[in-house]
């Protein structure tokens, strides 16, 4: 009855298959040469994921050369396949005017004990191996993993989505509509209602925003290293220059979405004898003691509003993407002899954070 089988396939008549089949699967459900016309018939039915675990299992289990040779013919054409789709769904995204946009596509954090399934799936996505794929899925703060045209990135954001992998995509052109207003001190403050700051806008110009408490939606800490050159000795014992980190500059972004803009707060610019009272006048505190009583009185006041905090290891998948993060403008005053990456990658960092709240989406952010 299998000729018979192998008849109806050359035929194409796949309905006269599926009968034999389901009579075969009755009398020698064991037999591999059933197993693989199952798959067959799964394959040519679009079921392309229940015909790749019969053909994968049929290579693991099976000595037989020629149901082995089929197997691997049936997993070849199923990669063509979905090779013909992936080029086919990439070209039907890249078709809108907007598509060829510069963006970025984050990877969200995964609960280990979803990783190794996920990996699975994020690797047929992606195409690369599952130890691979497993090492790129981030378990704690976000991952920059794609930079490149935008229709392409959200073609493989739905895909990762769609196989419930936490992802989010935006383009760069988001970024720079966003308002950065950079703080000099907190005027006034009234607990639980308005506050006014003075800062400096991006023409850096000198003004003040009145604002309540209730408008901040989140705020975004990190810690930017500040470089400096310095003369060492080698292992040799000889005289050498070196690039090493002298000191962090403490960054604090509070969001507000509804007046589109961000206040940034920078610890080497803050005015800390102006405004309102963060430290005892007089005093004779350090920088960081400074800052500490600010991040404390922060709190206070923005007791509800989430702390983004991960932008550190965030930055340190992004750092290398130079030709990307030279079109980002940071908006940071920190004094350097040389750009530096990091002050763009806290920008893209604080910047998506925005942008997600601005979207009102949890799992999925487009602009």
């Amino acid at each position: 009855m299998i000729d018979r089988v192998a008849t109806a396939f050359e035929q194409h008549d796949y309905k006269t298959a599926g009968k034999l089949l389901k009579q075969l699967l009755k009398e020698s459900p064991s037999d591999p040469w059933v197993k693989l016309y199952v798959g067959k018939l799964q394959e040519v039915s679009g079921k392309n994921q229940d015909a790749e675990k019969i053909y994968r299992r049929l290579l693991r289990d099976e000595t037989n050369s020629k149901i082995v040779a089929q197997a691997r013919l049936g997993l070849q054409r199923l990669r063509e396949l979905e090779e013909e789709e992936r080029k086919r769904g990439i070209s039907q995204a890249m078709g809108d005017d907007s598509a060829s946009e510069a963006g970025v596509l984050i990877l969200e954090p995964i609960n280990n004990e979803l990783k190794t399934q996920a990996a699975q799936k994020f690797a047929k996505i992606i195409q690369i191996d599952a130890y691979s794929a497993r090492l790129l899925l981030p378990s704690r703060g976000w991952r920059l993993y794609r930079t490149g045209a935008i229709g392409e990135l959200k073609f493989y954001g739905e895909k990762l989505q769609q196989a419930e992998i936490p992802c989010f995509w935006s383009t760069l052109a988001a970024l720079q509509q966003i308002q950065v207003f950079q703080v000099d001190y907190f005027q006034s403050s009234q607990s639980n209602a308005q506050v006014t700051v003075v800062c400096h806008n991006q023409s850096k110009q000198l003004g003040s925003i009145t604002f309540e408490w209730n408008e901040v939606k989140a705020r975004v800490v990190g810690l930017l290293p500040i470089f400096e050159e310095v003369v060492d000795r080698n292992a040799r014992g000889k005289l050498e220059r070196k690039t090493q980190t002298q000191d962090y500059a403490q960054f604090c972004d509070l969001h507000i979405p509804n007046r589109k803009c961000i206040l940034r707060i920078f610890d080497g610019a803050y005015e800390w004898k102006k405004g309102v009272e963060i430290t005892p006048p007089n005093s004779q505190n350090t920088v960081r003691i400074n800052w500490n009583n600010l991040s404390n009185w922060l709190d206070k006041q923005l007791p509800q509003v989430k702390v983004w905090s991960d932008f550190t290891p965030f930055a340190e998948t992004a750092l290398d993407q130079n030709e990307m993060l030279s079109h980002i403008q940071p908006h940071t005053r920190v004094f350097r002899f040389e750009a530096s990456n990091w002050d763009s990658a806290f920008h893209l960092y604080s910047g998506l954070v925005y942008l997600k709240a601005m979207s009102g989406e949890c799992a999925r952010a487009e602009w």
